[in-house]
């Protein structure tokens, strides 16, 4: 088993690996260096390729990648696989095919400069990939309603929060982030959508203590304090 861990340091770098893997490779992580040197490596790696590009990408380019999802196996077949290597060679396949989804996802990010300059926006992207890139950062998924990924790092006390796929919001409701701890419940901003099923990553600072995530539909110019019950609520590790 351990030998097949030294495998996934490529997929665990982009947040690929299945909850029940990825439970087994920290583990491991805390003993093998080598593989902690690695996964930093990766990540650094695929931040640089989010921000490396200088060209844009043609406006219609999104609409027609998913388009193209739409009719296109996602998969490779699992019994080929199997009979060629087994049961370990499958899973590796599979965490493949889940690490080209999430470069996709990077690709997204990506800017028009590889100079962030002045610009508010490329600013935030580098900040976020300095937060995704840190040697600490640590990657929890939401297992409630829609896609929901928090990275923390506290060696920076930032916090990246992202989500996709949450129920469609009333006219005048906006989804908030609350970072919720011991010294209480803090807002870290506004959802912004950024197509028709995604948002824009939020960063805040990471008070100490702080152990949950929880998001709520408030008034589209946000509230104090969260006035209805979360909609997603993410436990901290």
């Amino acid at each position: 088993m351990t030998a097949e861990l030294h495998t996934l340091t490529g997929a665990y770098a982009v947040d690929a690996v299945p909850e029940e893997e990825a439970a087994a490779f920290e583990r491991h992580l805390r003993g093998c260096s080598a593989c902690g040197q690695e996964v930093r490596e990766l990540r650094e790696a695929a931040a640089r390729l989010g921000s490396a590009l200088a060209t844009p990408p043609p406006p219609r380019l999104r609409e027609a990648t998913l388009t193209e999802v739409a009719h296109t196996r996602q998969w490779p077949p699992l019994v080929a696989v199997a009979r060629r290597g087994g049961p370990a060679k499958t899973r590796i396949a599979l965490w493949g095919a889940a690490a080209a989804a999430v470069g996709a996802l990077v690709f997204s990010l990506v800017t028009t400069t590889t100079d962030p300059g002045a610009d508010p926006a490329r600013q935030q992207l580098a900040s976020v990939n300095a937060v995704l890139t840190a040697p600490d950062a640590s990657t929890v998924k939401g297992a409630e309603r829609g896609t929901t990924t928090v990275v923390t790092s506290r060696g920076k006390g930032k916090i990246v929060v992202l989500a996709g796929d949450l129920p469609p919001l009333a006219p005048g409701k906006a989804y908030q982030v609350w970072l919720i701890g011991a010294s209480g419940v803090h807002s870290a901003g506004l959802l912004a959508p950024d197509g028709p099923h995604r948002t824009h990553p939020v960063l805040a600072d990471l008070p100490g203590g702080i152990d949950r995530v929880g998001i709520t539909a408030e008034p589209a110019g946000g509230s104090p304090a969260p006035t209805v019950p979360a909609v997603v609520m993410v436990d901290l590790v």
